[in-house]
């Protein structure tokens, strides 16, 4: 599990900004809450993918008992899987086959593939009747015409997205960014989050925690949950 060790000054910046409170969003409907399992996929927690996170494997736990508890006081469960799709109307070729560079990007377009097994969500994640599975082809799940995540969250009358997933510097990242320019009440986990290193993790919660999120711990939610639920 990553060491959280989020920068005292971003911390300080993070409170001032909130009028002091260490958290903005401590009040929710629950039937309006949605918790969004991030890229949770095989290629990404199975052991020696090219795109392996260990870390992921760690947070799943974490990930499955918010899910558990946001279903019974009656939220819903959202994954989303990072796919590879050749035939839409704009290719990524970008960061496909402009930024990376070979053989990853090959390994990592196949792995992302639809039909390959290591495009599923990984089999150690909770996923019940009613969960919804939405696809994105950008790190973000809120680019327009690259996914129909906001339009899942909107016919669900979603206002407060919960963030989980993989990688935290990237598609957990951009997710969350682009959840809160969208309007929505963004809480970040940040022991339900994993990328590479313990640094590149807690850039990411101090720079979300300034300005675009609560950043929280499992706990913390689920006694958020709890609270709201009562």
């Amino acid at each position: 599990m990553h060491k959280t060790d989020i920068n005292p000054v971003m911390l300080e910046r993070g409170r001032w900004n909130r009028d002091g409170r260490d958290q903005a969003f401590t009040e929710f409907d629950l039937s309006k809450t949605a918790l969004l399992v991030v890229d949770m996929q095989r290629a990404y927690l199975d052991e020696g993918t090219c795109a392996e996170v260990p870390v992921a494997r760690e947070i799943v736990p974490n990930v499955n008992a918010i899910a558990a508890a946001l279903r019974e006081a009656g939220g819903k469960v959202i994954f989303i899987q990072n796919t590879y799709d050749g035939s839409e109307p704009v290719v990524w070729t970008s960061f496909y086959h402009n930024l990376l560079g070979s053989p990853f990007s090959t390994d990592l377009v196949a792995a992302l593939t639809p039909g390959n097994p290591l495009h599923d969500l990984a089999p150690q994640l909770d996923r019940q009747e009613g969960d919804l599975v939405v696809r994105k082809t950008r790190f973000s799940g809120f680019t327009p015409g690259t996914s129909r995540l906001n339009e899942e969250l909107q016919a669900n009358g979603i206002e407060t997205v919960i963030v989980t997933g993989t990688l935290t510097n990237c598609c957990s990242e951009a997710t969350a960014r682009d959840a809160a320019q969208m309007n929505y009440d963004v809480i970040f986990v940040s022991d339900a989050n994993a990328t590479i290193t313990d640094e590149e993790h807690n850039a990411t919660l101090g720079n979300l925690y300034v300005v675009y999120a609560d950043v929280v711990p499992t706990s913390e939610v689920l006694s958020l949950i709890s609270a709201n639920a009562a």
